[in-house]
């Protein structure tokens, strides 16, 4: 699920705190899936700045922490996303939409393989 070895570097082989940078992540990832989940059931004006905006914090703590599934997924969220804010006269078209709720779902899953790993490594 994630680099280990890389991870422990960027922690300074500290396990102990790169356990607990895990937990913030999943924290962290958990507080931005239910945001989205909510401008998802509520479009509105601003739906694709906020789907930006909380798979950038997810995508940039995944990779600090080397957990590659997590990053490319919130990576291909915000990148859709921004595409749809970057088409301004369309910023709720159907299938911008559709585009990014799909990505969604693939986050979804990604983030549920996270919890499952964290559970192995008793998080």
């Amino acid at each position: 699920m994630i680099d280990w070895d890389e991870a422990m570097q960027q922690c300074g082989d500290d396990e102990e705190f790169l356990l607990e940078l895990l937990g913030d992540l999943r924290d962290e990832t958990d507080l931005q899936m239910v945001r989205m989940e909510e401008v998802l059931k509520n479009p509105g004006d601003q739906t694709f700045v906020a789907m930006v905006r909380a798979a950038h914090v997810i995508k940039g703590a995944a990779s600090n922490l080397m957990c590659e599934q997590l990053r490319q997924t919130s990576m291909a969220l915000e990148t859709d996303s921004q595409t749809a804010v970057n088409n301004a006269k369309d910023k709720l078209n159907t299938k911008n939409l559709a585009t990014v709720a799909k990505k969604f779902q693939f986050l979804k899953v990604a983030v549920k393989k996270y919890h499952e790993y964290l559970e192995e490594l008793n998080i």
